[in-house]
């Protein structure tokens, strides 16, 4: 399932929305850094995987810094890569991640050498298609609750004209 980058909720079948579709807040994580800070490392939201490739390039999606607390749209699905070794023999380690609402991070597979990508791949295509539930909308919002009925009444009095 391929789903475009910025899209609607309303563009979904029932019961088929990506979560990060239903995400409008974000949440600090802390972004594990693999390897050695001196090789290469990165980490990505993806947001798509394309099952024809068997590279990194498989993995759509936004780059975020590693190594660090990143504000991530929650929950989502993070695939963080690092090198260690040296630059003629590196060792590669990736990790899939599925960043939780509460701010922590899920470990879902790691994956050793230079066929990291192909041995997430399925991994990662099996976390998006997780299915989210539909958002709930709520009539009214908390913060109400700090103005008076009679200041509310008014204000739905006016809305109505």
């Amino acid at each position: 399932v391929q789903w475009p980058r910025h899209c609607r909720a309303a563009s979904y079948p029932a019961g088929r929305v990506p979560a990060a579709v239903h995400t409008a807040t974000t949440t600090p994580v802390e972004i594990p850094l693999l390897g050695d800070e001196r090789r290469k490392n990165w980490a990505k939201v993806v947001t798509n995987v394309d099952v024809e490739k068997t590279g990194g390039w498989a993995y759509e999606g936004d780059f975020v810094a590693a190594g660090g607390v990143q504000d991530l749209p929650a929950p989502c699905v993070l695939v963080v890569y690092g090198e260690r070794g040296s630059r003629a023999n590196p060792q590669v380690e990736a990790r899939a991640y599925l960043a939780n609402a509460d701010g922590t991070l899920s470990m879902h597979g790691v994956a050793t050498g230079r066929a990291w990508a192909r041995t997430l791949r399925d991994t990662v295509a099996e976390l998006l298609d997780i299915e989210a539930p539909l958002p709930v909308a709520r009539a009214w919002d908390p913060a109400l609750m700090a103005y008076s009925t009679a200041a509310l009444e008014e204000e739905l009095a006016r809305r109505r004209e």
